[in-house]
């Protein structure tokens, strides 16, 4: 059974999650703010988290923020912020979905249930992709090998780890075990969430700059994730 850990505010809004996600078969618990949901969040181990962004003791990006920095547990975040702009930051917090409200529960399940299988897919397979590469000199970052560990969903650049959000790390994936190859926003879209996906070509734009921060030298003049113009992207391992 997957388990779903909500960190709602609104008693309403999180009892209606927690009955309908039940109801479908997930094992969910609540918290009504930022810290009980870090206490549940260790103890629990959920297959995803969903988070508003508006609670009592704790900024939601910051919370964001906070449970990437321990956890790779997809996040989606639920809100009643509708701004693009708003969405953008949550991605670059960590997140790796935002549903507005009000919502189709039919909608949530099927996000949610996407975001778990992806994560059970990769998690389930036992392999190492790894590139020999010199990346440009920046700092610790010189004459080094990009790394990416499938079994404990590691990152590695020039031996540093790399944190990741979920979606991050299945671009990457795809990135290193097909260097060269031009994948479309489409192609990393199904890649991340799958056919039933509802998230945009926008999102992946924000998650390709995120990733030339981890790991180029220049992340405005990347030599690794190549934008391929009028198509999509693609990872180079040398010049």
């Amino acid at each position: 059974m997957y388990k779903v850990l909500v960190i709602e505010d609104d008693t309403i809004m999180g009892d209606m999650l927690s009955m309908y996600l039940s109801e479908e078969g997930y094992s969910v618990k609540q918290a009504a703010n930022g810290e009980d949901g870090l206490a549940i969040l260790s103890e629990f181990e959920p297959h995803i988290v969903l988070l508003d962004l508006m609670l009592p003791d704790w900024d939601g990006m910051e919370l964001c923020v906070e449970i990437r920095r321990s956890s790779n547990v997809p996040i989606m975040i639920v809100s009643m912020k509708t701004e693009v702009s708003e969405r953008v930051h949550a991605l670059k917090a960590g997140a790796d979905d935002y549903l507005c409200k009000p919502f189709s529960m039919h909608e949530l399940t099927a996000r949610v249930y996407a975001l778990i299988r992806r994560a059970q897919t990769m998690g389930a397979q036992r392999e190492t992709v790894q590139v020999e590469e010199t990346v440009p000199a920046a700092g610790e970052l010189n004459q080094s090998r990009v790394k990416l560990d499938i079994d404990r969903r590691s990152l590695q650049v020039g031996g540093q780890s790399i944190e990741t959000t979920f979606s991050e790390f299945e671009i990457m994936r795809l990135f290193l075990a097909h260097p060269g190859k031009v994948y479309s926003r489409e192609d990393l879209i199904n890649a991340i969430r799958g056919f039933d996906s509802f998230v945009t070509d926008r999102a992946i734009d924000v998650h390709i700059v995120n990733l030339r921060k981890k790991i180029e030298a220049n992340p405005r003049e990347p030599k690794y994730i190549r934008t391929v113009w009028g198509v999509g992207y693609k990872y180079m391992v040398s010049d």
